[in-house]
């Protein structure tokens, strides 16, 4: 066994777990270090307080002395609680957060020194943006970025530093991170949902999307994936066989958490409560070590910002618990990967959830209303809605038996299928009284209060109907929730908008009341949207070939699915919503292929690396020590030789194929890795490094993992899966 190997395991099996107790209840914990409205009604003068809130609730500008205040008591309430610096946190394009720390500490002229913080360093300031992605918006000697602080989501303490959620923009305006577009998104779904509530309530002035995500993730003994080169650097495991028992048995699902992944869970969640993260649920999940943790449902804006926060939190939290956290999308071959389910809604400021059914015609008829347009959206924009969930981690684990598919559908249970098809077949034009009766009571009336268990679950579905909501299940484990949350509601902020059109046209042009009229534009809506509506296994291959016929896209990597990104209906829409402009947009879609890219390169050269420098020079260690035995055989046996060595030479020739194809597909890779990095033009080096260099991979690790089956177990230098997956 590899030194480092052997002083990892011993390091873990010694590792005594942390005792984590929670002296406090949850609720009284909540939100301590977060500046929210509680905090703010006793820190802030009125005026101050009033302007934050409608800062908050209508979008409204926060006048230049209000923010002298809310500087003045953010300070305050800062310092009670021990901090020595504030940061503008922001989520720049890299797909992390990031954060440059300044004090409150200043210098007087007389020799004193003060805290100070002022409104202008609460609301904007100047971080080098030539190191961030930018796509080309920006030259590396053209430096200068600001960020701007966001009142919609409060300013909260870690460690000991004040960090203000904020955005990144370029000197010339253009958006450089996550925040800015899913603002603007945003804005666009609530204008536009408002529309649409005034139809059946004209008390409702706001409308708000809401996100509940579901993070999945694995838990690593901190020594053990140290010892292993792929994870240190890629954050996947590039070789390993896979082990004799995995999850096959199914006995690691919802099973009884292990003691030390319980006491990391407690410490973490105690953080989350005091920055407001309403964090719910926690259990096992399929793999073994592999676990989940959902909050509550947010404002969609806020929610974004906490998971953001969350992932950098376990890592941190899961250092002091001798473990890494591994957020990658398929960490280990063979197993289960991890997704960030994502599940999405609309409600308004008068306290009513739109994708909830209500208890009479009315409510049930606004219900319909954004149900099917939330359907004809996913309709019209299926394969830029699969571009947001796109990268080199999902490309793994999309349709691997395990996740959706590539092809995004839309799962509705039976019982809402009935509903859409009666609604489908209602006449067409205006409604004698006796249809308008029959449809109120017998299509719209019966949809039940409470929708959440009328139907089984449809885990192969990537975009599903779950009682009062929709959940996009696509969503990689490692992505930024704000990425595909900005697409999906400007699609339906889109469609929306064109609902609202038609249907006003009908009322205006044609005379039809109000109701009529929606049922008409719902009716041809379902006729239009039957193609996306799918109840089946999104597995099976008759689905790929079904799905062929309706006209679904069926993008299975990132290089072919972010095309929809760039094409001209995108850039169109964002531009008619004012989300992004065509140079926002074309940025994005240029730092996503060189990501793309970026990551397949640092996997190709670290599976290179450890293929040539640690299992090549192992197999030839145990094959000299496998020739050496076959020597001494030879001296004892002498005319014998060739019957008791049969084995040994055996073996040896085996490890000799394997040495030779590793080093032949090595090469083969870095000649094709070569190629690539010479083109110029973006998409065929993206396509290069799909097509050409990434298939190569497996058949390095094919060889490597035979490998590892014949080498004594005692000289192989990686940690094994059974050691990273049953260490706990």
């Amino acid at each position: 066994m590899s030194t480092l190997r052997f002083h990892a395991i011993k390091e873990s099996l010694t590792y005594k777990p942390v005792n984590v107790e929670e002296k406090e209840r949850r609720s009284d914990l909540f939100g301590k270090h977060v500046f929210n409205e509680r905090t703010m009604r006793q820190y802030l003068t009125k005026d101050a307080f009033n302007g934050v809130r409608d800062a908050i609730q209508y979008g409204k500008k926060i006048d230049r002395s209000i923010a002298d205040q809310v500087a003045s008591s953010m300070k305050d309430w800062a310092l009670s609680k021990g901090v020595t610096h504030y940061t503008h946190w922001f989520q720049p394009l890299t797909g992390a957060t990031a954060e440059k720390h300044d004090a409150f500490f200043e210098t007087m002229q007389d020799g004193m020194a003060i805290e100070k913080f002022g409104g202008s360093q609460l609301v904007q300031q100047e971080p080098d943006a030539s190191s961030f992605p930018s796509g080309g918006i920006r030259n590396t000697f053209e430096a200068r970025g600001y960020t701007a602080w966001d009142p919609t989501s409060p300013a909260f303490i870690y460690g000991t530093t004040l960090c203000i959620p904020t955005i990144f923009v370029a000197y010339t305006g253009e958006a450089l991170d996550y925040k800015t577009p899913l603002l603007r998104a945003l804005h666009a779904v609530d204008n536009a949902a408002t529309a649409i509530c005034k139809y059946f309530d004209k008390n409702v002035k706001k409308v708000s999307s809401s996100l509940g995500w579901e993070q999945e993730y694995f838990l690593v003994d901190k020594m053990l994936a140290a010892s292993r080169p792929d994870i240190s650097l890629t954050g996947r495991t590039l070789l390993g066989h896979s082990p004799a028992k995995g999850q096959q048995l199914d006995d690691h699902y919802f099973g009884s958490i292990p003691n030390r992944a319980l006491s990391f869970m407690r410490e973490l969640e105690t953080e989350c409560m005091l920055l407001g993260i309403p964090v719910k649920t926690r259990h096992n999940e399929v793999a073994p070590n592999q676990f989940e943790l959902a909050p509550i449902y947010e404002e969609a804006n806020l929610a974004v910002d906490h998971n953001s926060l969350l992932m950098d939190m376990m890592g941190r939290v899961a250092a002091r618990h001798n473990f890494k956290v591994l957020l990658h999308e398929k960490p280990f071959k063979g197993i289960n990967g991890s997704g960030k389910h994502n599940n999405w809604s609309l409600s308004t400021d008068t306290g009513v959830n739109l994708l909830g059914p209500g208890k009479t015609p009315m409510s049930n008829l606004q219900f319909l209303t954004f149900f099917i347009n939330t359907i004809k959206a996913v309709h019209e924009h299926e394969a830029l809605l699969r571009a947001t969930v796109a990268s080199a981690g999902n490309d793994h684990r999309l349709g691997a038996n395990e996740a959706p598919p590539a092809i995004i559908s839309v799962f509705i249970g039976e019982q809402l299928t009935k509903v859409l098809e009666e609604l489908e077949g209602v006449t067409k034009g205006k409604l004698s009284p006796q249809e308008k009766t029959e449809l109120k009571l017998n299509v719209v009336g019966k949809i039940p209060d409470v929708l959440l268990d009328n139907t089984d679950r449809n885990r192969t579905s990537p975009f599903a109907f779950t009682g009062n909501k929709f959940e996009f299940r696509a969503v990689g484990s490692t992505a930024n929730c704000g990425n595909p949350m900005t697409i999906l509601n400007t699609i339906v902020a889109k469609q929306l908008s064109d609902f609202k059109v038609e249907v006003d046209k009908l009322i205006d042009k044609k005379g039809l009341k109000k109701d009529e009229a929606i049922f008409n534009v719902l009716r041809e809506y379902i006729k239009s949207t039957r193609h996306i509506l799918f109840e089946g296994n999104g597995y099976g291959k008759a689905w790929e070939e079904e799905a062929k016929k309706r006209g679904l896209s069926n993008n299975k990597t990132t290089p072919e699915a972010l095309k929809a990104k760039i094409s001209k209906e995108t850039i169109a829409l964002f531009e008619e919503m004012n989300v992004m402009s065509r140079v926002e947009t074309e940025a994005r879609y240029e730092i996503e292929m060189e990501a793309y890219i970026m990551h397949i390169q640092i996997e190709s050269r670290v599976l290179g690396d450890i293929a040539r420098n640690h299992i090549v020079p192992t197999a030839v260690k145990y094959q000299n020590i496998l020739i050496e035995n076959v020597r001494g055989l030879k001296e004892i046996f002498d005319k014998k030789f060739n019957s008791v060595s049969k084995e040994q030479l055996s073996l040896i020739e085996e490890i000799s194929s394997h040495i030779e194809s590793i080093n032949a597909n090595v090469t083969k890779m870095i000649n094709e890795r070569k190629k690539a990095n010479a083109l110029e033009d973006l998409e065929k080096r993206a396509m290069a490094y799909c097509d050409k260099v990434k298939p190569i991979f497996d058949d390095i690790r094919y060889h490597c993992d035979k490998l590892e089956l014949l080498v004594d177990d005692e000289i192989w230098p990686l940690t094994k899966y059974r050691e990273l997956l049953f260490t706990r």
